[in-house]
């Protein structure tokens, strides 16, 4: 039986996907999300996103294999997301692998999500060659990786704390935006002068990678507190701290990685997860590792978001790695205790 068509399943958070692919080759990625039901909630609500993807995940399957014109018996390896992620979120997408996996006698693979979200850079430029630095910034995550290989790797640095898209949520959250945050903090500070605001960049110190975005979040909090007392909150002030929270935690973000990249010699950096989709993000980051001769790569949109094509991808040549899992595999919630 070929193994070179991958089904992928991934569910992690409030995103249920399915997608089909042959080594770096797109046939299906479909991608169907909860975001309206946690909307009312300013956040995700673990009970309703594991509801939703139970009801979605057969559906997303159906139409994965109606578009790239494939059956369930041309599968050759299923692999699915294992972590890191909502526990009960997780256990939908691998019953659902492990259903498949064991009715089909298909090998299976658990992936690791945030390593993914570094390997989509792989379905972006096919040309991609390891080693090289990768920043996972998303809601959940904020980590600064070396990749060697498929499943070889090094984290250099992390949050300690907030990650950057959860700190984007819970600021626009004080300043009464809606939810998810991070796009429309990214859409009212366009234009605006990011130092009308000015706050502390959370470095934490220029001997480490790591980051930490609880303070800055508490200094939104302080200074909103503070205009709101001398009634000076208005739709402009509110524009303006947008501008000077993003330009923050962009600069961190920015300064910590092309100085990863500077020290351990590498040429290339790939940014994955929701958090790349920011504008700003794009220009400081660019800016900066063009200065210092890396080159960066940002994965269309599609790919940034929680995908399943991702999950394929990787599994697919950490399969040829190492082999399959078996049925027994297990799903975690931290990408640290999943690490291998």
């Amino acid at each position: 039986m070929s193994r070179t068509t991958t089904l992928g399943i991934e569910t992690s958070c409030d995103e249920t996907s399915v997608a089909l692919v042959q080594r770096h080759r797109i046939l299906a990625n479909i991608v169907a999300s909860s975001l309206k039901e946690h909307a009312p909630y300013g956040g995700v609500v673990p009970e309703i996103a594991s509801r939703a993807h139970l009801e979605a995940v057969v559906p997303c399957l159906e139409c994965a294999l109606r578009k790239s014109k494939m059956t369930l018996k041309e599968i050759g390896l299923i692999a699915v997301t294992v972590g890191p992620g909502l526990m009960g979120s997780l256990l939908v997408g691998v019953s659902a692998a492990k259903a498949l996996a064991l009715a089909l006698r298909k090998p299976l693979i658990g992936v690791d999500h945030v390593l993914a979200h570094l390997y989509a850079g792989h379905l972006a430029d096919p040309k991609l060659r390891f080693p090289y630095l990768g920043l996972a910034v998303s809601g959940g995550h904020t980590l600064i990786i070396r990749m060697d290989s498929p499943s070889r790797y090094r984290v250099l640095g992390r949050t300690l704390d907030d990650a950057a898209g959860e700190a984007f949520d819970k600021v626009a959250k004080i300043l009464g935006l809606r939810y998810p945050g991070g796009p429309e903090i990214d859409r009212l500070s366009r234009g605006e002068d990011p130092n009308q605001f000015l706050f502390t960049r959370p470095y934490l110190s220029n001997d480490s990678f790591d980051f930490s975005f609880s303070g800055i979040k508490t200094a939104v909090y302080t200074r909103v507190e503070k205009l709101k007392k001398e009634r000076f909150f208005t739709a402009a002030t509110k524009r303006g701290l947008c501008a000077g929270f993003q330009e923050a935690v962009c600069e961190a973000l920015t300064k910590k990685t092309v100085a990863a990249g500077r020290k351990e010699g590498l040429k290339r950096v790939v940014v994955g997860g929701g958090v790349s989709a920011n504008k700003r993000l794009r220009v400081l980051l660019t800016k900066a590792a063009e200065a210092e001769g890396l080159g960066v790569l940002f994965p269309q949109a599609e790919l940034t978001q929680d995908n399943a094509a991702m999950i394929a991808a990787l599994g697919a040549v950490q399969f040829e790695e190492r082999g399959g899992d078996p049925l027994d595999l297990s799903a975690y919630s931290d990408f640290f205790k999943g690490s291998r």
